[in-house]
This record gives C-alpha cells, sequence and structure tokens, in this order.
C-alpha cells in the first residue's frame, strides 16, 4: 500500500517515471539513508511528496522535471552542505574501491539555479541532488565596492537588491537563471564590453572541497584554484559563495525589435557592420563599450508556420535622453529597419533581464547548442542557411509547440582579456571579432526529442562546416550554450585545458567531482598523468 502511494504521487506530479509498478518505488539507497540520519531536516525523499515535486518542477527544462532522485538535499548552511559531502566522499570511496573507476556510475549532482537544459546537467536518476537555493545571500558591502552572492540565488534576487542601491554586478541577462551556472561557465552579460565576462569579475569563492574541507580561493589565497573557477565548471568543488565586483548603475537603456522575416538580409547587414566597429577606425561610427549586443534572433514558430526576427539592444550608461535611443545605436543600420515594434526604453536591470526570461519561460522541453565563427558576412549568411534547410525538414514532422531559434550574438577577444585572468584560451586571439552561433530550441512531447536533436546538430556542423572550409571558424564554445555531446575544455586549448585537469587533480585527487558527480562537462583528468 505504502509503494502504491508513493508511485501515484510521483505519476501526481506528471513525470513519467520507468518504474516496475509490481515493486513500486525502489527503497532509499544506502547513501540516501545515511545522509537522513546524518542530516534529518534537510534530506526530501520522493515520499514527501509536496515538497519532492516542488523540487524536482524547479527546473527550468521539461526533460531535467522528470529525472527522479533518490533524495534531494536541501543544505541550510555550509556546515551542512560539508556534512554532506563528506558522506558522499565516504560512499564513492568504498564504491570505487569495489567496482573500480570504469565501470563506477555518478551519485550526485548539484543544482544552483537548475536552468541548463542538457538533462543530468543538475538531476540525478536515483542519485542525490544537492540543491543550493537557500545559498541566496545578496550582500553588498558598505562601501559599495562588492557584493557577496549565494552560489543559489538567481540573477533577479541579485538585481532587485542592487537595482534599490544604485549598483550593479557584471551578471547574467535572465532573471531566472541561476548566478551558480552562469558563472562558473564564464558568464557573459549586458556588462561585458565594459568590464569582461562574469567569472572575470568575481574577486573570491567559498568552495566545499571534496575532502569536506571549506576553501577560499582569491587573488591571494589558492590563486590556481581561483583562476580554475573562472570557467572551469564544477570540477573543483562546490561553490558556494561568489565575492563580486559592483559599480554605480542606475538602469540601462534596452529592449527587442520586431521584424518580419523579409528583413533577415538587413538584419545580418546590420549586425555584421555594428559588431566590425571594434575594428574601424572611423570616427562617425566609433566603437562604444557601453553599447552591449546586438542580439539577433531568427525563430520559426511551428504551429503558425511563421517566422519573426527580434533583436535585442542594450546601452549600459544612463542616456542624455531616456525618451531618445543612445547615439551609437541611433547612428547604426537597425534605427532605420522597418519594425513591427519595439520595446526598447530605459529600465532598471531587473526589468531588462525579466524581458529576455519572459521570451523562454520554464516548462518546455529545450536544447541549446553553439558554435564559435569570424565576424564574416558569408559565414553569418551561412548560418541562417542552416537555419532555413532545417526548417524545411521540421515542416514534415508534427512537433507540438516547436519554436526553433537561430542567434547571433558579438564575443569580442578584447572583452574577455578585461577584468581576472581566466583558462577560456581567447586572450591570445588576434583582436578580430567573433560570434557565437546558437540554436535555442524548445517543444512539448517527449517523442520529439531524438528528432529535434539530431536535427539541431546537424544544423550545427553544417555552420562549422561551412567555417572550416572557409578559414573563418574557431575552436571556442561557450561552455553555457553546449549541447551534451560537445566538448568545452577542448575549445580552450590544450595549455588551458592541462591547467584545469591539474588544479583538479590537486584539489580532488580521488576524482569525486569527476566521476561522482554527474552534472556539467568532465575534465578528462584520467588522461593525464598523475
Amino acid at each position: 500500500m505504502r509503494r502504491r502511494r508513493l508511485l501515484q504521487s510521483l505519476q501526481a506530479m506528471e513525470i513519467p517515471v520507468d518504474l516496475d509498478v509490481k515493486t513500486g518505488l525502489p527503497e532509499p539507497t544506502v547513501l540516501s539513508r545515511n545522509l537522513g540520519s546524518a542530516l534529518p531536516d534537510i534530506v526530501i525523499y520522493p515520499y514527501n511528496a509536496i515538497t519532492f515535486k516542488q523540487s524536482m518542477n524547479s527546473y527550468w527544462a521539461q526533460q531535467e522535471c522528470e529525472v527522479i532522485a533518490a533524495c534531494v538535499v536541501r543544505p541550510r548552511d555550509v556546515q551542512q552542505l560539508r556534512t554532506a559531502v563528506i558522506i558522499i566522499k565516504r560512499e564513492y570511496d568504498e564504491r570505487i574501491g569495489h567496482a573500480g573507476e570504469e565501470q563506477f556510475k555518478g551519485l550526485f549532482a548539484v543544482r544552483s539555479g537548475g536552468h541548463s537544459p542538457v538533462s543530468g546537467a543538475a538531476s540525478i536518476s536515483g542519485g542525490v541532488v544537492i540543491d543550493l537555493s537557500l545559498f541566496c545571500e545578496v550582500t553588498p558591502s558598505d562601501d559599495g565596492s562588492t557584493v557577496a552572492i549565494g552560489a543559489g540565488a538567481k540573477w533577479m534576487d541579485v538585481s532587485k537588491v542592487l537595482d534599490e542601491k544604485g549598483l550593479a554586478v557584471v551578471g547574467g541577462r535572465n532573471s531566472a537563471v541561476g548566478v551558480g551556472g552562469l558563472t562558473l561557465g564564464g558568464g557573459l552579460s549586458f556588462f561585458s564590453p565594459r568590464f569582461g565576462l562574469v567569472c572575470s569579475n568575481i574577486l573570491s569563492y567559498e568552495v566545499v572541497l571534496a575532502s569536506g574541507s571549506i576553501a577560499t580561493a582569491s587573488a591571494s589565497t589558492n590563486p590556481d584554484l581561483w583562476r580554475a573557477l573562472k570557467g572551469g565548471s564544477n570540477n573543483f568543488g562546490i561553490v558556494t559563495r561568489f565575492t563580486a565586483r559592483s559599480f554605480p548603475s542606475t538602469g540601462i537603456w534596452s529592449g527587442f525589435l520586431y521584424m518580419p522575416s523579409s528583413q533577415t538580409a538587413k538584419v545580418l547587414k546590420a549586425f555584421h557592420a555594428f559588431v566590425n566597429r571594434a575594428v574601424l577606425d572611423d570616427p562617425n561610427m566609433p566603437y562604444d563599450e557601453n553599447a552591449a549586443g546586438p542580439i539577433a534572433c531568427f525563430s520559426y514558430i511551428h504551429n503558425l508556420g511563421i517566422r519573426i526576427i527580434s533583436v535585442n539592444l542594450v546601452y549600459t550608461k544612463l542616456p542624455e535622453n531616456e525618451n531618445k535611443w543612445p547615439t551609437c545605436w541611433k547612428n547604426s543600420s537597425f534605427a532605420s529597419l522597418w519594425r513591427l515594434w519595439s520595446t526598447c526604453k530605459f529600465r532598471t536591470l531587473t526589468s531588462a533581464t525579466d524581458e529576455m526570461n519572459s521570451l523562454n519561460p520554464p516548462g518546455r522541453r529545450q536544447i541549446f547548442v553553439n558554435t564559435t565563427v569570424k565576424n564574416d558576412p558569408a559565414t553569418l549568411a551561412a548560418a541562417h542557411t542552416a537555419y532555413s534547410d532545417a526548417i524545411a525538414s521540421m515542416r514534415r514532422v508534427k512537433i507540438r509547440d516547436l519554436v526553433w531559434t537561430l542567434v547571433l550574438q558579438p564575443l569580442l577577444p578584447e572583452w574577455v582579456r578585461k577584468g581576472d585572468p581566466n583558462p577560456l584560451g581567447l586572450t591570445a586571439s588576434s583582436s578580430e571579432p567573433l560570434v557565437l552561433v546558437s540554436f535555442t530550441v524548445n517543444w512539448a512531447e517527449r517523442q520529439n526529442d531524438e528528432f529535434v536533436k539530431a536535427t539541431t546538430r546537424r544544423a550545427v556542423e553544417q555552420i562549422e562546416a561551412f567555417a572550416a572550409a572557409h578559414n573563418t571558424g574557431h575552436r571556442y564554445r561557450y561552455l553555457n550554450y553546449c549541447a551534451e555531446w560537445q566538448r568545452p575544455f577542448e575549445g580552450y586549448g590544450e595549455e588551458n585545458w592541462r591547467f584545469l585537469q591539474q588544479v583538479s587533480r590537486k584539489y580532488d585527487p580521488e576524482g569525486l567531482f569527476q566521476r561522482g558527480c554527474v552534472g556539467g562537462f568532465k575534465l578528462d583528468v584520467g588522461d593525464v598523468e598523475a
């Protein structure tokens, strides 16, 4: 009777559960029982139906909600997290000893905001999910120069506090994205043209290591770990707090231009021209570090059979006239493009990031994939051709609520050189502007998962083949937009990849976060000589 009630509870969550109805839900694992015994107030089991359902449904992508954990550990402070890591490490050591590294399967996953679309990025079937949502502090320093941010906070939590104080940090552009995942993956920001990537503006990290010890990583304390965390993902420990640089900001000018697909050629031309300002010495069209974007999005809405273009424009300095376009955007080709409507206006940072979030809300199946190319007109056109070719194949398949979007956004090597050093491998690049080319795809039904993933992969490989043939590609892959089959650390370059592997061996010699933690992209530490 108890097992039947447990199964019904999960089924009521509208989550597919691949369980044998004869046996019902599995009994708690040895690890989950050990965690529950040591930390009874913070461990949530499936039979805690309401709380467990809320936890499982807190992921952004629907496919992540469908991965059922054995339990969720929700620590309230770093000492409770430390205890959980020690218990998990003990179980890990025992299993490695019996099964060996080759046969070992992961034990746990770590969730900050849960916004990754990669199944298993912050979830684990039958394992332990460490939920950092209670690590949500946002505490500005007295002088306003730094902000302590909990790793479980979302960017909306950060901006709401800082907006009231006239401050900002180099942070996420989508209010619902978690601080932890975005920052550890590098992080693009509206403020990146001025200050660099999100990771390059973190002064220190508080980290729980595999040993259970609590470490600080900064320029003066564990500096190798400090640098490795700037794009190295979750391969070294569990970060609980970031201390970020902050600066005065009373609002930004931002919004979207919405245009019919007939404007495609003009949008691509305007995009190339604006991004190219960074390398042109034209006094009439100077490069302005306060301008973020453009982010050009080409979307196909399958249910309606239509295409639409949206372009995000941002200006992070207070304009002279809040009711007029900033000069750099007014003098760009975007100002003269015919559009259906525009949402551009002066607003708070919270309002700007909320607008980003509203365009792709939770509860849908999602996939990201990306590549990097030079700002070459022919290559940008080839990316759009790949996008259009995929639409032709999708029209022959019934895919409920599909929205298929190609996104182009600039990535200037100059941005990556600003702030603290990082291992992303872009500082040695020429100053030639790069473009992140990504697909953001969402749909409704699990039966279409494999078709959508295969189609998306073919599209990005088509773009990469064109770029390789014309010498306009680049090795870098932005980790936070990578699909599960991509290998972002290879794009950092061999020297940086080796550096990350060595730091992993130093701070996690038994490989808990390489083999015991399932989420994120791994470093292939076994390939490095001890």
